[in-house]
């Protein structure tokens, strides 16, 4: 719904308007109590009729309580989408219960890591759209990924600032050539491309802040362990990549790599 907007006057901007309510304009003088005001001039809005419109400036405010301490990379603006592309992981009943041994050892160091809710690798910057490129940037992906030989995933454990993820060590070139074509439909709407000389990585858990100096030495060495004993590890952490999917807002769309 809209409503035609109610003009506020602070402290600090008014003083001109003040100024200009105590000159006696040409002919006003006489004028009687209850007459209309002369054309063009202001009345000021009572007090009860502005506290009913307090608040309701249109606008969303970040409140980074609301996501757990995070806090957006770029301001919100309407009608912008913030996109990302990556690669999904699907993670299975054993996956998670070596991420929940992990990161129960994890927070021994670092007690305010939380564990990522879905896991993926990313192939993109987060980058913002206008809801009218989301269409053409989607169908330029679409025209772009071509069916390729399946990367898969192999577990090195390391941190990256404030995360915890397992990194790619093989199919490595087989991600660049992914990344080389999302970053050519990235130019051609004037966007960022992905970062130089980039490791990939799923991430498991993150936490606010740089926790670097508690997870480095000893806290990884012990991670690693767990890795490497717990049971079918080397299979486990095996994962194909069958699609890419492109995230815009709340929109989804996937592009099969088979």
């Amino acid at each position: 719904m809209s409503a035609a907007p109610l003009v506020g006057y602070s402290s600090s901007g008014s003083e001109d308007e003040a100024e200009a309510g105590d000159r006696v304009r040409p002919g006003a003088e006489g004028r009687s109590r209850g007459q209309s005001p002369l054309p063009g001039q202001r009345l000021p809005v009572p007090d009860s009729v502005l506290r009913m419109f307090a608040g309701t400036e249109e606008g969303p405010v970040d409140d980074s309580a609301q996501h757990g301490g995070r806090v957006r990379t770029f301001p919100h603006e309407r009608g912008n989408w913030a996109s990302h592309v990556y690669v999904p992981y699907e993670a299975g009943e054993e996956f998670l219960d070596l991420l929940d041994a992990l990161l129960c050892h994890a927070q021994t160091y670092v007690p305010r890591l939380v564990r990522m809710e879905t896991f993926h690798l990313s192939l993109s910057q987060s980058v913002v759209l206008r809801h009218h490129w989301i269409l053409p940037f989607v169908q330029a992906l679409k025209d772009r990924v071509r069916p390729c030989l399946t990367p898969m995933l192999s577990p090195l454990l390391s941190p990256s600032r404030t995360f915890v993820g397992l990194e790619v060590t093989s199919g490595h070139a087989h991600f660049l050539d992914l990344v080389a074509e999302v970053d050519r439909v990235m130019e051609e709407f004037d966007l960022s491309t992905f970062y130089q000389d980039p490791s990939f990585h799923i991430s498991l858990a993150w936490c606010v802040g740089d926790a670097r100096l508690q997870m480095e030495g000893p806290c990884l060495q012990e991670l690693q362990g767990i890795v490497d004993e717990f049971e079918d590890s080397e299979m486990l952490l095996r994962a194909y990549a069958e699609q890419i999917r492109c995230k815009s807002g709340n929109k989804f769309f996937s592009m099969p790599l088979k």
